[in-house]
């Protein structure tokens, strides 16, 4: 019966069956070394000409890396090894043959993105894949353990709901729609019958971003609620990061150090985040030399500037309400500003979440429309969830690329997603 080669550690010592793929492999004429891989991790097998016999040990010197086998041995602890065990080969069996496999050190990232079918296999990759896996559960698990129902939106929507200019449009059979931008019209509907609910989806922003934080496609993990003010929300918010960063230190730690990150830091983050408002932001930075016109979103640089000060998230409230989406509501304590929020995450990571209060007023969400060049017809069915038992409800969006690269410690989001699709690249 083959184990996984983690089972095989835990096991210490005695037979073993186990399979994978030559990740290393260097030897001599009497003795044979191969790194071998599976999805839980690598360890050292040691092929000797005189256990094995010398017609295996022919085959064995052919072995190249990514050749699948299957191997039959015995575990021993060893520290000289990379892992600190050894498996002493008995027999194996080549599985699929490798012949000068085209990866290697020291290629470019254009190179590896073009060969992203194939660069999937590095530790890098399944480490940054396995801790995408955490933050995927662990946001499912906060929320289900918060009584929340996950909802499935479409992703053919006929509206906007984050700037038309960034739609993708798609022939819909003799008329045409749009890939979605975020769920939330259709989240804000559910509330009525669900009160909390929350989704994992793709969504799509044709953005003519060429930086290292943007995605075309991208996933976004969002919820939305009833009953909730900004307050609740920005709470919400931070407790369930603090949850998915608690779960990927628990579950994650090797992949972390394959990484390079700095495990005891991530553990120190925890609720409950530092909070600044968009006009306590612009005097800081004004402090700081960094002088920005108050009505002006906050960019790269200015998010970059004003997290130097936070080793944690920063939760930043109620920017400008005329740089705001069409549906996040005056404050109306200062109707100037809008009862919304970002956060921010540290060492340059930027904005990880978007969310905010959502409006009810139809009269001012017909106002923004226009102001925005939209049809207000086009959201009928979305002013109806304002004509029929409206209630307050809030929501917000945690872009899962961003999280993952910033737990990850990566220099580019696109190694936190599979398959990237950006402005230039939309294969393999």
């Amino acid at each position: 019966m083959f184990i996984s080669i983690k089972q095989a550690e835990e096991k210490k010592h005695g037979e073993i069956a186990i399979r994978g793929w030559v990740y290393r492999e260097r030897g001599s004429n009497k003795l044979k070394f191969i790194t071998l891989r599976d999805a839980t991790g690598i360890i050292q097998c040691v092929i000797e000409k005189d256990i094995v016999g010398e017609e295996l040990f022919k085959t064995a010197d052919k072995l190249q890396i990514e050749a699948s086998m299957e191997i039959h041995g015995t575990i021993k602890e060893d520290k000289r090894a990379p892992t600190g065990f050894e498996i002493s080969v008995n027999d194996f069996k080549v599985i699929g043959w490798s012949d000068t496999y085209p990866i290697s050190k020291d290629q470019s990232p254009e190179f590896l993105l073009d060969n992203r079918h194939l660069w999937l296999r590095s530790r890098k990759m399944a480490a940054v894949m396995k801790v995408r896996h955490t933050v995927l559960s662990a946001f499912r698990e906060f929320y289900n353990k918060h009584g929340f129902y996950e909802f499935s939106p479409p992703i053919l929507q006929p509206n906007q709901c984050e700037g038309g200019s960034t739609l993708f449009e798609v022939k819909y059979y003799q008329t045409k729609t749009f890939l979605t931008q975020s769920w939330q019209l259709y989240g804000e509907s559910s509330i009525f019958a669900l009160e909390k609910l929350y989704c994992i989806s793709p969504c799509f922003r044709a953005e003519k971003s060429k930086t290292s934080r943007h995605l075309s496609e991208f996933w976004m993990a969002e919820m939305e609620a009833a009953w909730i003010g900004l307050k609740e929300l920005t709470q919400s918010a931070e407790e369930c990061v603090s949850f998915i960063v608690k779960k990927v230190v628990e579950e994650n730690e090797e992949e972390l150090k394959v990484l390079g990150q700095d495990v005891e830091k991530l553990k120190k983050i925890k609720a409950p985040f530092p909070r600044l408002t968009y006009t306590e932001v612009l005097e800081r930075l004004a402090k700081k030399g960094d002088k920005v016109k108050w009505g002006k979103d906050l960019r790269t640089v200015e998010e970059d500037t004003i997290m130097e000060e936070f080793d944690k998230p920063l939760i930043v409230t109620h920017y400008p309400k005329e740089i705001m989406a069409f549906y996040k509501p005056k404050d109306p304590d200062d109707e100037k500003t809008a009862l919304c929020f970002d956060m921010l995450a540290p060492e340059g990571y930027g904005e990880i979440i978007g969310g905010s209060q959502r409006d009810t007023d139809i009269e001012e969400l017909t106002k923004a429309l226009k102001k925005m060049g939209e049809n207000p017809k086009h959201y009928d069915w979305y002013f109806d969830l304002r004509k029929y038992g409206s209630v307050p409800h809030s929501g917000y969006g945690l872009g899962i690329e961003r999280v993952v690269a910033w737990l990850c410690k990566l220099d580019n989001i696109k190694d936190a997603i599979p398959f990237p699709r950006t402005m230039l690249r939309w294969t393999p």
